[in-house]
């Protein structure tokens, strides 16, 4: 399949429901409203193709560039391809939920998110932090320094009130995602989640609503599932 005949299937697929969804979330024109499960037959077809992602990724359609994600080779991309990626993220569910989720099954995985973490632009912030979620809740343990983990919960503690709200949302993650599938630092990040206590993310109205690390933690806890890690990052 060419990149012609994928855009061709997913605007059959698209659904002016999902559509104004995604653009209520932050997605603008183009893009078709595909329903994210209604891409795997496709994706089936096409399996691993990095030069194909390379193309449907670089129209800006928000659908073809979720699919760009699935399809892409991790391997096969440099650090110069994920900045390139990240510059075409223009909202979170592309920088969080693309862009970082393919970054996540690559060997420069941590590399590149540890320079994403600490950069000024917020959605690169965002998807640095994500890239760790994903990473600490598939991965092995022992792939991860237990000093670098701690040292990025202290900076969590120390600077997640004033982090952009995007950001916000992916360090609030990141204290759940270590509190329950990185066990070496468990009880760390449960105290570091107390000592957070809740988040205040204002949204676009003006409205605030919050978010608590710690009582998500509980609910995990509650649930018995300390050493969750799934078994795929992409779909």
């Amino acid at each position: 399949m060419n990149a012609e005949t994928v855009m061709q299937e997913l605007e059959a697929l698209g659904k002016e429901r999902l559509k104004k969804m995604y653009i209520a979330n932050g997605a603008h024109e183009p893009l078709f409203g595909v329903a994210t499960g209604q891409m795997k037959p496709i994706v089936r077809k096409i399996k691993i193709n990095q030069p194909l992602a390379e193309e449907l990724y670089a129209t800006g359609n928000y659908d073809a560039m979720y699919f760009a994600g699935i399809i892409a080779d991790p391997k096969a991309m440099t650090a110069a391809d994920f900045d390139r990626w990240m510059d075409g993220a223009y909202f979170y569910m592309l920088s969080d939920y693309v862009v970082a989720v393919t970054l996540a099954e690559a060997d420069i995985a941590q590399e590149v998110a540890d320079k994403w973490i600490a950069s000024e632009e917020e959605l690169r912030r965002s998807a640095g932090w994500s890239c760790y979620c994903w990473l600490l809740g598939n991965r092995p343990d022992s792939e991860f320094s237990e000093s670098k983990i701690a040292k990025m919960l202290d900076t969590v503690q120390n600077t997640i009130h004033e982090a952009p709200l995007r950001a916000k949302y992916a360090m609030n993650q990141f204290l759940y995602t270590v509190a329950v599938s990185y066990l070496p630092l468990h009880e760390k990040a449960v105290e570091t989640a107390k000592a957070v206590g809740q988040v205040e993310v204002k949204q676009n109205k003006g409205k605030s609503s919050f978010l608590s690390a710690s009582e998500n933690i509980q609910k995990a806890i509650d649930k018995n599932q300390l050493g969750f890690k799934r078994k795929h990052v992409r779909c």
